[in-house]
């Protein structure tokens, strides 16, 4: 009898795909930066894909999932911290390696890095993958991206003080005009589109990605133009990685012993820290070029390569997790959930 070679499972690429499609837009604006009429006509467009961007969050974020998440306020209480109190004291501590290991640029980017609130889809997939809890997963990372849109503008201005413009009227007024305008829209709008949001989430993944693609276009033309990335060498984007490895590592650390020492149960501890740990792209990078104007290519670098970075070394904690033999314990709004498209 002859023997049947077994399926091999489909070759994925260790890189994310959408990061080779951020690579070459960056390439693209190394190579074809715009500039004069063409730049004013991107950075229009970056605008207003921002804007659309945001729109688009609001009109996602279900009031009533976010009332009913509310009863584990505990763990989004300490999602939160994570989020925003944690990471960006580990960003301060960081200031230490200024200038020796980092430049004052990419220093401002990495604490950039540490004020972004953390993503929604992907700390599900992984929660889901490691049988986390779900339910707790998408509320926390909802309730991230919402505080995110009034506290990292805030924090940036604080802790990077005039490399964001400080409190200036017309800076605040930028974000809200920018940011949070939008987001509202999308909350009040949101009964009468809904519908439409759920029969067309591939258009809408599209939007989204498309929209971040752009505004890298135009942060990096931007510093292109400028002549900033004289400051960056392969010596300075090593030392780059290698402090972004350390600061994962010490989040992944404290967001999965942490909450253990609070008393919380494994399939919570597995949302808290795929929630708690990451940082979104896809929230960072507009937000970033309403921040840091023709400094924005630098500001973004950072948090580009931590995007990467977790994508890696959380798929590999989430099936180590998913292989755990300990039960798992029935938490309060566990099992399966819709995964909001973003």
């Amino acid at each position: 009898m002859s023997r049947r070679t077994p399926l091999r499972p489909p070759f994925r690429p260790p890189v994310d795909p959408y990061v080779l499609m951020l690579l070459g837009t960056v390439l693209l604006a190394v190579l074809l930066p715009a500039s004069g009429t063409a730049a004013d006509v991107a950075g229009g467009a970056s605008t207003g894909a921002v804007a659309l961007l945001f729109f688009l969050y609001g009109a996602r974020l279900s009031a009533r999932e976010a009332l009913d998440g509310l009863r584990h306020w505990r763990l989004h209480a300490t999602v939160l911290a994570a989020t925003f109190v944690v990471f960006p004291l580990l960003g301060l501590a960081a200031g230490g390696l200024v200038p020796a290991v980092l430049t004052p640029s990419l220093y401002g980017g990495l604490l950039f890095l540490c004020l972004v609130p953390s993503t929604i889809q992907s700390s599900i997939a992984f929660t889901s993958m490691a049988r986390g809890n779900v339910s707790a997963a998408i509320c926390a990372g909802s309730f991230s991206s919402l505080a995110g849109i009034v506290l990292t503008p805030l924090l940036a201005a604080v802790l990077l003080g005039r490399g964001t413009g400080g409190f200036s009227a017309d800076g605040l007024l930028r974000i809200a005009l920018q940011l949070l305008v939008p987001f509202l829209a999308g909350q009040l709008l949101r009964r009468w589109i809904a519908g439409f949001l759920a029969r067309h989430r591939r258009l809408l993944g599209v939007v989204d990605r498309g929209s971040i693609l752009l505004v890298v276009y135009t942060a990096f033309s931007r510093g292109m133009v400028a002549g900033i990335w004289h400051q960056v060498t392969p010596v300075r984007l090593g030392a780059l990685l290698l402090v972004e490895a350390v600061l994962l590592a010490v989040m992944l650390t404290l967001t999965w012993y942490g909450p253990e020492r609070l008393g919380f149960g494994r399939a919570d501890r597995v949302a808290i820290q795929f929630a708690g740990s990451k940082k979104s792209l896809a929230a960072g990078l507009p937000m970033a070029s309403v921040l840091f104007g023709a400094q924005a290519s630098l500001a973004v670098l950072p948090l580009m390569l931590f995007h990467q970075l977790q994508l890696m070394v959380c798929a590999v904690i989430a099936k180590r997790r998913a292989a755990d033999p300990r039960p798992v314990e029935a938490a309060p709004g566990s099992g399966p959930a819709r995964v909001p498209a973003r």
